[in-house]
């Protein structure tokens, strides 16, 4: 039952009681039903245009993953894939995926090299916030050091702080 119907239904209620309206409290009670109906309106206008945005932003998205797929000249991993989304699991040579764990909730999150280095993110089965420092990793205390440390190329599990 939509919010304008509720309202209606209880209008109706209140005008079988055969309240007196010449009293101050029925008088209240009639404009405090006027306002919930007046209410219920906007917030159905507002939810319908909300609807239309998010059509309109969800076609946007897709033509915007096109374009990109376009001027970057990226393939997409499989016809099931959708690689413009960040919940894509897909995994590629240049988008390297990593597994992360929730120290709150305990639960699995991939990520991806950039979000890793953008130095946090919000957990999103739970919302807490999961950092990542690689400031040892910049740091390389060898000489003649060949391991790599510092492209940022081999992270891995141990190097994520949570």
């Amino acid at each position: 039952m939509k919010l304008t119907e509720k309202i209606s239904y209880i209008k109706g209620f209140a005008e079988g009681l055969n309240l007196d309206e010449n009293k101050d409290e029925n008088k209240v009670i009639s404009k405090i039903l006027d306002l919930l109906q007046d209410m219920s309106e906007e917030i159905e206008e507002l939810q319908e245009c909300y609807d239309e945005s998010v059509e309109i932003i969800d076609a946007i998205n897709d033509d915007l993953c096109e374009v990109e797929n376009l001027v970057y000249d990226e393939d997409e991993c499989s016809d099931d894939c959708d690689c413009c989304h960040e919940d894509c699991d897909c995994e590629d040579e240049e988008n390297p995926m990593y597994e992360v764990t929730c120290p709150d909730c305990d639960k699995k999150i991939a990520v991806t090299e950039n979000q890793l280095l953008y130095g946090e993110i919000d957990c999103p089965d739970c919302g807490a916030v999961l950092e990542f420092d690689f400031s040892d990793l910049d740091e390389c205390h060898q000489e003649d050091c060949d391991c790599g440390c510092h492209d940022n190329k081999h992270l891995g599990e141990d190097d994520l702080m949570s």
